[in-house]
């Protein structure tokens, strides 16, 4: 009988955002994977708890509201304590710290960490506590962890540029989605639907969308929508009011259906600061729709310019607006939504990152490389 390698996912799942939906991903494509059982902690309950107990997979949920660090390392050490884990999987800072604290009851525990993108303090000015934070998490993952996966060639060239990760400890494994039955069907509209989906948060800069949109007002052939909450709705909220935009431009807040709302584009937005391998693009891709973002982060590991959409190397609105009367043309469009659903189709497919994971858990658990990182 085959032994089973016991994996344990550290997640925080307090929103449904990129990392979740990636992680969601994984963990179900796993799932099927023979010889592997998961189990799966999180310090919150929410979508991506329900999307996981729906396939039957091991979920136990500590509320990190309700719990200090401390409290929430013993809850964690008597969950594993029953089924000793040989992986540890974390996802974010805190889960990093959680893990690693974890690790040291259970020996010959080895510690994986997805990177899904770079620190938000890379763009803006960060508190001291951010830098704490932000330290202790490298250096732990540096001295510690046995992997970093890093989910775009550039955050793994920041690791080791910036931070001096050894290249042994970096892998680069891209996100993977599933690959949708439908696509997004052709406009019949007399405008053309811009859209675009995310938390609304400062890196993902959606203001910047609606200046492009003001650009495009007097061009009757555009209207925006975007799909998302967070803490920087009302900052775009009062941008379309100031550009007397509120007829052309809507929020449409959290969808559960994004199914419909990408069906109903004719083409897909980004005007992020950076962006590790950002799921919402690949999703609009998987669907048909060529693409408009900035030449940043991972995005230039996804999209070829001028193949599967447009890439823009600047801030300037007027840039992207530019690529956007470009994509009138219904037949560069219908030409570039193929490219990019094929695109993801060969290489950004859930089943293609579940089955470089399990491998990598292989790999792991027969490797005998020690704890020591190399020096700097």
């Amino acid at each position: 009988m085959e032994l089973m390698l016991r994996v344990c996912h550290f997640i925080s799942g307090d929103l449904w955002a990129g990392a979740e939906v990636m992680a969601c991903h994984l963990l179900k494509r796993l799932q099927d994977s023979p010889g592997l059982a998961l189990s799966v902690i999180l310090l919150n309950d929410g979508r991506l708890a329900d999307e996981l107990r729906r396939t039957g997979l091991r979920v136990n949920i500590i509320d990190e509201d309700r719990n200090s660090t401390l409290q929430i390392s013993l809850k964690i050490h008597r969950f594993l304590s029953t089924d000793p884990p040989q992986i540890i999987h974390s996802h974010r800072y805190k889960e990093n710290l959680l893990a690693f604290i974890a690790s040291k009851a259970f020996a010959g525990c080895r510690l994986i960490t997805t990177q899904h993108g770079l620190p938000e303090s890379q763009s803006r000015r960060p508190s001291l506590s951010t830098k704490v934070k932000s330290k202790v998490n490298f250096f732990i993952l540096k001295h510690y962890f046995h992997k970093v996966v890093a989910v775009s060639d550039d955050i793994q060239s920041f690791f080791l540029n910036n931070l001096c990760f050894s290249p042994n400890r970096i892998k680069v494994i891209h996100n993977g989605i599933n690959i949708p039955a439908e696509v997004s069907s052709a406009s019949i509209r007399g405008q053309l639907l811009i859209g675009s989906s995310g938390r609304l948060s400062p890196v993902k800069d959606y203001p910047l969308m609606v200046s492009i949109a003001r650009i495009l007002k007097n061009n009757g052939g555009f209207s925006f929508v975007l799909a998302g909450e967070g803490p920087d709705r009302e900052r775009v909220e009062q941008a379309i009011f100031a550009c007397n935009l509120a007829d052309r431009f809507h929020l449409k807040g959290h969808l559960e259906d994004m199914n419909s709302y990408y069906k109903d584009l004719d083409l897909y937005l980004n005007t992020s600061m950076h962006e590790g391998i950002p799921m919402t693009i690949l999703e609009a891709m998987a669907r048909g729709l060529p693409v408009v973002a900035p030449a940043v982060g991972g995005i230039v590991e996804i999209i070829d310019d001028g193949v599967e959409g447009f890439l823009v190397h600047s801030r300037d609105p007027e840039d992207y607006a530019e690529k956007c009367l470009l994509l009138q043309d219904a037949e560069l469009r219908k030409q570039m939504g193929q490219a990019a659903r094929k695109k993801v189709e060969k290489l950004f497919s859930a089943e293609y990152m579940s089955s470089q994971y399990y491998q990598l858990y292989r790999d792991l658990t027969e490797d005998k490389m020690g704890r020591v990182a190399l020096p700097c």
